[in-house]
């Protein structure tokens, strides 16, 4: 069905200033997702002008579906996903999530800041992981349609209060999906808190551009602007050594398949159960510095944003009694994750960019997906 949605004059130059205007949009669908902690959950589709939608919804952000033509101009899924929201609580893949307030491990699930100790929930063995047992992924947020030229959305706010998962300071958090007629997928998240606390966010979308999971990822072939990576311990955290990727295969420069890291004999990848779990620093930003393509089906996904590194996550742990939105049984290698953010556990690192985020300063991440085709 169509929705109607009010929307603020700078979205059409018309209206008087601070004034809404009701409108149409009629590439925005809706329709009830769920109930979860007796709030109604609901599936936004977004659709441009070619054909190209997004499915997402307001129950943790989640990017349920990413429909994108191949280069015969057929249109797939290309992200892994449920088809009820009980799955995504039961299942803690963290499929399409926004993660956080910190995306990644803390070691020993604790941090200082300013010389108080701050205690966090235990979910991975002996530390924290993506935010804690509900985080931002199993939060209903408030959802508001949005349109603007050449492209719709929905912006999504979320109040989280203070100790919260157990870290400090009231926070406001927008996150905003834009779907353009670029094929574009603009992905942004504003924070703002009333204290000192840390903040790394990121959103754990699984893509695998065959479309509707017809085969696995390890032979998307992936480019990174990356010259190196961080060293993980037994328990996936960061020892803290940064890693140059000079003639190993880590080294994604000149463009590598994810199976070389799948038979690699490097210690790492055997450490993270045969694949990829590392954290990537960019060399530079806002300049084509992921680029993923899949050869049979011709598609494309470019990944620009304004975060210092990329979680390249090739689904070596994804395995369960459970299938995926198209049937599928959820198995490793079904899903690669491109995950933009600050450095993991980086407030136990002080050589790391830091994720501390001050009362009076506001928290901005943006990351654009373009997706495109390749022709034969």
């Amino acid at each position: 069905m169509k929705v109607n949605v009010y929307y603020y004059n700078h979205f059409d130059k018309g209206c008087p200033k601070n004034k809404y205007r009701w409108c149409e949009i009629v590439n925005i669908t809706t329709k009830e997702f769920g109930i979860v902690d007796e709030e109604k959950v609901y599936l936004y589709t977004l659709e441009n002008d070619h054909g190209m939608k997004l499915s997402c919804t307001n129950f943790g952000c989640v990017v349920k579906e990413i429909l994108t033509p191949d280069r015969n101009g057929t249109f797939e899924n290309v992200v892994l996903g449920f088809n009820h929201v009980e799955e995504y609580i039961q299942h803690k893949t963290y499929f399409g999530a926004v993660v956080g307030r910190v995306a990644g491990r803390i070691k020993d699930a604790e941090f200082e800041l300013d010389g108080k100790q701050y205690i966090l929930p235990k979910t991975e063995g002996n530390n924290h992981i993506h935010g804690g047992i509900k985080g931002l992924h199993e939060r209903v947020w408030l959802a508001e349609p949005i349109e603007q030229k050449d492209a719709v959305g929905v912006k999504f706010t979320y109040f989280s209060k203070d100790g919260e998962e157990g870290y400090p300071g009231n926070m406001q958090l927008t996150v905003t999906y834009l779907l353009t007629n670029d094929n574009q997928w603009i992905f942004t998240c504003h924070a703002t808190t009333d204290q000192k606390t840390i903040l790394n966010v990121t959103n754990h979308s699984y893509f695998n551009l065959t479309g509707q999971v017809k085969d696995d990822i390890l032979n998307h072939e992936l480019t990174l602007k990356c010259d190196r990576f961080l060293e993980l311990d037994k328990e996936l955290l960061p020892t803290g050594n940064i890693i140059n990727v000079e003639n190993t295969v880590f080294d994604f420069r000149q463009g590598r398949k994810i199976i070389d890291g799948v038979h690699s004999n490097h210690p790492q990848n055997i450490l993270v159960g045969n694949g990829y779990d590392h954290p990537f620093i960019f060399t530079e930003n806002h300049n084509r510095e992921i680029f993923l393509k899949e050869s049979v089906s011709g598609r494309t996904l470019t990944v620009e944003t304004n975060q210092p590194c990329v979680v390249l996550y090739s689904s070596n742990q994804l395995q369960g009694n459970f299938t995926v939105q198209e049937g599928v049984q959820a198995r490793k290698y079904l899903g690669i994750c491109l995950e933009t953010q600050g450095l993991p556990d980086a407030i136990h690192h002080p050589h790391f960019p830091s994720i501390v985020l001050d009362k009076g300063k506001t928290y901005e991440l943006k990351t654009v997906y373009s997706f495109g085709v390749e022709e034969a």
